[in-house]
């Protein structure tokens, strides 16, 4: 249902094609983008679209200072609420920021990071939502479309995540409810051990119906989820949160796809996306064997 409501807003906005607003936003962007040394960025989540964003920061941050601006309590129209998502009627609450900002704090290309308050802006990246583009792509490349950066997105963009020794051994999972993929059966995993679970506890007990020997963590914050992430034997996710940080630290990964809503994909080594569940059975025996 949501995607579908999503599709229909999206494909007005292509037949509209280019408006002057757009083409007025494009420029300006690429003159700040040319002119400046210090670049203030702004954004307003989703979590995952708050981190998709840091390839093109970081690639401008080899040049520029760069500072992130992060807009919270921002409300979703109506139509694009998903009574799934943690966040609801927002895009960004005060208590994910909290959990995401260890995170951030951590990326030596951001100079400054804050919630906006009344900052002057150079590049409000949220503006990625007025392109007249098709936004079933990998979503990572919004910004590129937005900027005109384009970053080596095969090498890793979160930095300075250290390992944990405690999870080397650990394979770790995170499927949210929105966007299972059913014909999936995950009981196969049953035969392995050191499973571990870090997204939200209903999604654990979920999962836990499948995998009865799955353990659940509780992260105090998104660097210690991202910590895990990095230390794992391997990664298992959906759409979803978890998956956008593997992804960003290009561990070994496997992506749950989900193709009604193609918005995320591997790149680089060791990550791979699975639609059936021959190819998923492949996958982990795979990764696993080295």
């Amino acid at each position: 249902m949501f995607s579908s409501i999503i599709s229909k807003i999206k494909k007005k906005k292509i037949k509209k094609g280019l408006s002057k607003k757009v083409v007025l936003e494009i420029e300006k962007i690429s003159k700040k983008l040319n002119s400046k040394n210090d670049i203030s960025f702004s954004h307003s989540g989703h979590l995952g679209d708050l981190i998709n964003s840091l390839p093109v920061i970081k690639e401008t941050a080899k040049k520029k200072k760069c500072s992130l601006f992060v807009n919270i309590k921002k409300k979703v129209g109506k139509e694009n609420i998903d009574s799934l998502h943690p966040s609801k009627d927002v895009f960004l609450n005060e208590k994910s920021f909290n959990m995401i900002l260890p995170l951030l704090k951590k990326q030596p290309f951001l100079s400054r990071v804050e919630i906006l308050k009344k900052e002057k802006i150079d590049i409000n990246l949220d503006f990625f939502r007025n392109l007249p583009i098709n936004f079933n792509m990998d979503s990572v490349r919004w910004y590129s479309h937005l900027t005109g950066v384009n970053p080596d997105l095969t090498k890793p963009y979160l930095l300075e995540v250290k390992k944990n020794k405690k999870f080397k051994k650990s394979i770790v999972f995170m499927r949210s409810l929105r966007r299972q993929n059913k014909n999936l059966k995950f009981n196969f995993l049953n035969k392995y051990n050191n499973l571990l679970f870090i997204g939200l506890r209903n999604e654990y007990l979920d999962l836990k119906k499948q995998i009865k020997n799955l353990q659940f963590h509780d992260c105090k914050d998104f660097l210690e989820m991202a910590q895990i992430i990095m230390s794992c034997k391997l990664f298992i996710g959906n759409l979803s949160f978890g998956f956008t940080i593997a992804e960003a630290l290009k561990v070994p990964r496997l992506l749950e796809s989900y193709l009604d809503f193609p918005l995320v994909y591997p790149n680089g080594k060791k990550g791979y996306e699975f639609y059936f569940q021959i190819h998923f059975e492949k996958f982990v025996k795979k990764i696993l064997k080295h």
